[in-house]
Formats: structure tokens, sequence, C-alpha cells
């Protein structure tokens, strides 16, 4: 089969010609402007690294910091960066000060690196990970609710709640379990590493104890670029991974949470420097801004995972109302289904090498199931969802 095309906008980004690239959602792809973005940094920071970190470093990190924060509607002086969501879920985590006996609530669709930072601070503590099980195959997102809310109880201290789960690309109704939650006194870590560019967040709002999400995914930032949004009354009491020279710093409250996350050693920071720059380039693209752009992408995601199920013989496993950007449906296997494995799914494998098509196939333990999970971004055509299935066909 030839490859198929992709959108009009696609030579914005450098990927392969020779790959179908479906899977935006593993760890974004930055457009060439926002690259270039970068790359003037770089230089400007090696022109003279001291001068670059003592006098235009912490400007340029408050500019960006408040252009991220103007579209989560969120606090700028709770708002800060770190490299990833995974970062933001451990930090928060590792601050907690955890009883013998005290529950923190994950669902079985969590990402496995955040279920795993919740079974180390739960092991080491003494406190119990209560695992919901959420079917893949659900009515709606009254089930979720409902199954996550059974679950709490008296000792419950925090829930870790998707936006959009990874494995199984499901929209979470997140904006209901948080006001739900936070009003039984249990305190939501807001996992949005699927978020920004997704799916619309507001957190002043929704008012979580904690948010970390993501801008390297569907803000097309580059890579490692995250945030971590903690409300006021949380702020104390959470201290990044990295102790570094703010913990001695004798300023305002304000001053020393900004320079603890902000300088947690010497890094590259041109990531979290480019986030206005990727804001602006994406929104730039289409008429309608970031409102149209995720239903764009919605659209074709659910063009895409109809087209999936009539090549599978089977039927969308959630209402339309659950899916933003990504869809996943179940993969048809008589195999057991083990851990994810650093080689890749044999099937995701040959997808890759027999038809160039870069599509996550996730054996998922946990439910005994294998999931392919499609992406749609700006530069994706139907085209492309077309010969996955047709590829599809020839292999299953």
């Amino acid at each position: 089969m030839s490859l198929p095309r992709r959108s009009d906008l696609a030579h914005h980004w450098s990927l392969d010609p020779n790959t179908v690239f479906l899977n935006h959602g593993s760890f974004g792809a930055t457009p060439i402007p926002v690259l270039e973005e970068q790359a003037r940094i770089r230089n400007l920071l090696e022109r003279d690294p001291v001068r670059f970190f003592e006098r235009e470093y912490t400007d340029l990190w408050n500019a960006s910091r408040a252009t991220l924060a103007r579209i989560l509607n969120a606090e700028t002086d709770g708002l800060t960066f770190v490299s990833n969501a995974t970062q933001g879920v451990n930090t928060v985590l590792r601050s907690l000060k955890l009883k013998p006996g005290d529950e923190i609530i994950i669902s079985d669709h969590t990402y496995q690196a955040c279920w795993n930072a919740v079974d180390y601070v739960t092991q080491k503590s003494g406190a119990r990970t209560v695992v919901v099980n959420i079917p893949f195959r659900m009515e709606g997102p009254e089930e979720v609710v409902d199954l996550i809310m059974d679950a709490v109880t008296d000792r419950t201290v925090l829930a870790l709640i998707d936006t959009i789960t990874s494995p199984t690309g499901t929209r979470m109704p997140f904006e209901e379990l948080i006001e739900k939650l936070q009003s039984r006194g249990v305190d939501v870590l807001l996992d949005a590493a699927h978020g920004p560019g997704i799916v619309p967040i507001d957190l002043a709002r929704l008012a979580p104890a904690y948010c970390t999400g993501n801008c390297h995914k569907w803000i097309c930032s580059p890579k490692g670029s995250a945030f971590l949004h903690i409300r006021e009354d949380r702020k104390n009491s959470v201290k990044p991974l990295n102790i570094s020279h703010g913990f001695s710093f004798e300023g305002t409250a304000q001053e020393k949470f900004d320079f603890e996350f902000a300088w947690p050693g010497t890094q590259d920071p041109s990531p979290w420097l480019s986030i206005p720059k990727a804001l602006t380039f994406m929104e730039g693209l289409v008429d309608g801004g970031w409102e149209e752009i995720m239903s764009r992408n919605r659209n074709l995601a659910l063009q895409g995972r109809d087209l999936i199920c009539d090549v599978l013989g089977t039927t969308p496993p959630v209402p339309d109302s659950m899916v933003c950007s990504m869809a996943a449906v179940e993969v048809p296997s008589d195999e057991e289904v083990g851990a994810m494995s650093l080689d890749g799914d044999p099937f995701h494998n040959q997808l890759l090498d027999d038809y160039s098509i870069q599509v996550p196939v996730m054996p998922w333990r946990h439910h005994g199931t294998k999931y392919i999970r499609i992406s749609a971004q700006l530069y994706n055509h139907i085209d492309e969802y077309e010969y996955l299935a047709k590829a599809l066909k020839d292999c299953l």
C-alpha cells in the first residue's frame, strides 16, 4: 500500500514523511517554528550563561508562567514548571505526610508511572493504595463517578484523577469528581498529562488541591515542559524533588516558593521558556484558536476510532462525549497479556516495520487486554486512519 497523505498543515512539523504518525499522545511533536524559538533561547543562554541566569532567566520564567496561567485560568503565584507530569505527581506525593492506614485512590486506568509513585509512597509510609476497577466499556461518565465515590472512606486523604487516561484514551469526568471528592474532604491531584490543548481546564473554577500537566504533548512545546499548580492553602507543604539553594533562601513565602521551583539546579530551561511561542503558534494555525483545534482533533479521533471498530468488527467502547483527541479500541488476541516491554509490543512492531505506522499497542495487564490507541493532531488526515484500518484488516 502506498503511504497516505497528511493534512495541509503538516509542513509545520519535521515528522518523517515515510512514517504514518498516529501517536502524538505519547511524546507530542513540536512544530518547526517552536523548535527555532527554543534554539534562539539556547543561543541567548550560551552567549553568556552567567548573565542569562543572573539577569534574564527570572523575567523569562515569570513571563512564560504568566502566559500559561492565562490559558489555564490559574493563579500565577501557585503555578510552577516541572519537566513532565510524572515529576509533578511525584513532587506532590513525596511531600505528603502520610500515616499508616491513610488511603490514596487511583483507578485501574491510571498511568503506570504514576501508579508506581503512589505505591512507593504508600508502601513506605504504611498507607494504602486503593485501586478502583473501572470497566473500559461503559455507558457514560456517571459510572466512573459512582465507582470512585463508592471507594471514599474516612481514611481517604487523596485521589489521583486523570483528565484523559493514558492507556485507554478516555476522558474522565474530572470536573464532577473534583467537586464531589473535595466536598468530602479528599484532596484531588489532577493528572493532566493529557490536559492543556486537548480538553478545557479552568483551575480557578475547579480548584483542585494540585494539578500537573504536560505542555509538550498537546500544546506542542519542546520536550521537558510541564507545569505544577498548587492551591494556595497547600503551597507551604510541597517541596520540589530537588532540594537546592531555595531551601535556605530568606525572602517572602512567595519568593521562596518561586526560587525553590525555578532553580532546582543547573538545567536547560528552554523548553519552559518556549511555551508562549508554542501557544501562540498553534493558536494561529486555524481560525477559532484552541477551541477549534480541540474540536478538529476530537472529530478526527472519533472518525478514526469508528474506522478501526468497523474493521475489527466491534463497537465504540465509550460514548463520544468521553473521547477527546485520543481514542482506544481493544485488540483481539488469544495470548496472555503481560507487562509492557521496552522492546515494544510485537503487534505494534509489526505495524511499524511492515506498514510504517507509528501507533501504540498497549498490553494492559490490569484489564487483561491489549489496546490500540490513536491520536489526532492538526498534521493528521483521515486518509491515515483509513490506511491503518486496511493494515489492521491485513494483519488480523
